[in-house]
């Protein structure tokens, strides 16, 4: 191994670019955004080049859905940037602000009940681009599920997306059938047939929609589509489930306004190193929920974003 001969100060700025140092080298990994996980053939055979022009040759992946190429010398970075650009890539996601989005394939999925792609590639622009400038007190990952399987763990991120098809019934076609399908299908135990009635627990309900459309006789025709949000999860040294806001998200207007709330108060009442988990349990669960559904964060946005806070770093977990 060739000895680190770089100022710290040189490796900081690069690893502000997504450049991770090779430890004991003057290499780095070159961390590449893939804004939701999906990229184009025309990338992939461009990062596949960028990595046998620039790095080692080979191409590793991330937890997070990111790229990495190993092995590019110091002085091949800005080069290597220009390279990827002619496809659209970029590289980042690293510092206290809020990281590139995580998402499922529920766009594809059998068991999607919401757009995750597009929705999570909407965040991208909004969130990860908009807020790239803006410092929060440690990172902010945000993780986007299609349905309740959660694949992508959303409830681990600081803030985590949900889909959801919240089952709605109409009980005067119920007939109280010995064999009832709906009960059959739930995955929950959630749906019974009770004294001849078909009821929905809604303390085990998970709205993942399986029972929606499956009763012969139309018990339940339809469903209430919308997101589940988690707040205030994290993985890592201390794991924690973030806990879910005691409303279903039934618009992507309304979604995004409840992210950007989010962020703009752990901007604003978050400690510098603490994780939004660490935030929400000091001020409490109900006085945040309180706030993000409320409008007085939009309102003090820019007031927000122009304090200065978080100037000097330090992670606490």
């Amino acid at each position: 191994m060739a000895a680190l001969t770089l100022k710290p100060e040189d490796v900081r700025r690069v690893k502000a670019l997504g450049f991770l140092i090779n430890k004991g080298t003057d290499n780095f990994n070159a961390r590449i955004i893939t804004v939701n996980g999906k990229i184009t053939a025309a990338q992939q055979k461009c990062v596949a080049e960028a990595a046998e022009k620039f790095g080692n040759g080979t191409v590793t992946f991330t937890s997070r859905l990111t790229i990495e190429v190993p092995g590019i010398p110091y002085d091949k970075i800005e080069e290597f940037r220009e390279y990827l650009a002619k496809e659209g890539l970029e590289t980042g996601g690293t510092g206290s602000k809020v990281r590139p989005v995580v998402s499922c394939k529920g766009t594809t999925c059998q068991f999607g009940l919401i757009d995750t792609f597009g929705v999570s590639e909407e965040m991208h622009d909004k969130f990860y681009k908009g807020y790239f400038d803006v410092k929060t007190p440690h990172k902010f990952k945000i993780g986007v599920g299609g349905c309740p399987n959660n694949c992508v763990k959303p409830d681990l991120n600081d803030l985590g997306v949900i889909g959801q098809l919240k089952p709605v019934l109409d009980l005067d076609e119920c007939m109280g059938c010995k064999v009832c399908q709906p009960e059959n299908i739930c995955p929950m135990d959630a749906a019974k047939v009770v004294d001849g009635v078909l009821n929905i627990d809604e303390e085990l309900c998970n709205n993942c929609g399986l029972c929606v459309q499956k009763c012969p006789f139309d018990v339940i025709p339809e469903g209430v589509r919308g997101y589940k949000v988690t707040i205030g999860g994290r993985w890592g040294k201390v794991g924690e489930r973030g806990k879910p806001v005691d409303k279903l998200i039934e618009t992507k207007e309304e979604l995004m306004d409840i992210i950007e709330k989010t962020i703009l108060l752990y901007r604003e009442q978050g400690n510098t190193g603490e994780r939004l988990g660490q935030t929400v349990e000091r001020l409490g669960f109900e006085n945040v929920e309180e706030q993000l559904l409320d409008d007085a964060l939009l309102a003090r946005k820019q007031e927000i974003i122009d304090a200065e806070l978080h100037t000097v770093g330090g992670a606490t977990c």
